[in-house]
């Protein structure tokens, strides 16, 4: 009988596995396929900003979402890890007590569960209040809300996780609290790389607080203060297009942001093998 249970959850894995993996397999794939297949019938889509006309089926192609997307959230990404390795830093036993931080990563999962669009709507009533438009500035304020929350409870984990024999070590060889700061920086390097990697993927590929927030411009992006968009705003803007050459282009920028996801993975990982020297044990 314990055998057959043993088959039958086994069987419940396998399928679940399929179940997960099949859908997300056949995403890439199709992407892969048609997004391939359109640069490299025509490879300067990548290169070429977008014509008066773009979206009507006119000539250009979408680097102005490309540079868009890296003026967004890289700025985006450096604010928000500089609050978030403080504020998780903050939250261990050294500066605050437990139940103060405690009520801090409630908060803080509260937050990271929050659809991405609150941000935006967020930002979006402060430029009306303002009387501003849609900006490249706005879109960084708001991508850097999303972002705080999830590198911050990678960096706290990845701190917490560091064994309490090195802090009372530091303290015992008459350490200060910064100078035992710093080595625990040292030893949670790894998992607050990843945190940080992590959230500028999500911020990369997050549409709801870009076109809240940007005004979704279809010019390249020219100063902090105008308009600008972000490769998954226009990937829905082509692919409600009428025309099929341009929905052709949402497949190409699928591709391009798949493929900036997967280096961003990688390089994960290569940061956290690179640095798990400094974790105890390894």
């Amino acid at each position: 009988m314990k055998y057959l249970e043993e088959k039958i959850f086994k069987i419940v894995m396998v399928f679940s596995l399929f179940l997960t993996l099949a859908p997300l397999v056949l995403i890439i794939l199709v992407s892969v396929i048609k997004g391939g297949s359109v640069l490299l019938k025509t490879p300067e889509t990548i290169i070429q900003s977008p014509g008066p006309r773009y979206l009507l089926g006119g000539e250009g192609g979408f680097l102005h979402a490309i540079l868009g997307s890296m003026y967004l959230v890289v700025p985006a990404t450096i604010i928000a890890s500089l609050f978030a390795v403080t504020v998780s830093l903050f939250l261990q036993s050294d500066y605050c007590n437990k139940k103060f931080s405690n009520i801090i990563r409630i908060l803080l999962d509260i937050l990271w569960g929050t659809p991405s669009i609150i941000f935006g709507v967020f930002i979006l009533i402060i430029l009306i209040f303002t009387h501003q438009r849609g900006c490249l500035m706005a879109g960084i304020a708001a991508l850097t809300l999303l972002e705080i929350p999830i590198i911050t409870r990678y960096a706290d984990e990845a701190i917490q996780s560091v064994p309490k024999e090195i802090r009372e070590n530091a303290y015992s060889m008459g350490l200060t609290k910064y100078e035992t700061t710093k080595i625990v920086c040292k030893y949670s390097i790894s998992g607050i790389i990843a945190g940080i990697l992590i959230g500028l993927g999500r911020g990369i590929g997050d549409a709801a607080t870009v076109i809240f927030t940007t005004g979704a411009g279809s010019t390249m992006p020219g100063g902090l203060l105008q308009s600008a968009t972000a490769l998954p705003v226009v990937i829905f803007q082509q692919a409600n297009s009428f025309y099929p050459s341009v929905r052709n282009h949402a497949y190409a920028a699928a591709f391009i942001l798949i493929l900036i996801i997967l280096v961003l993975n990688v390089t994960t990982r290569l940061f956290q093998k690179k640095f798990s020297k400094y974790i105890t044990g390894e």
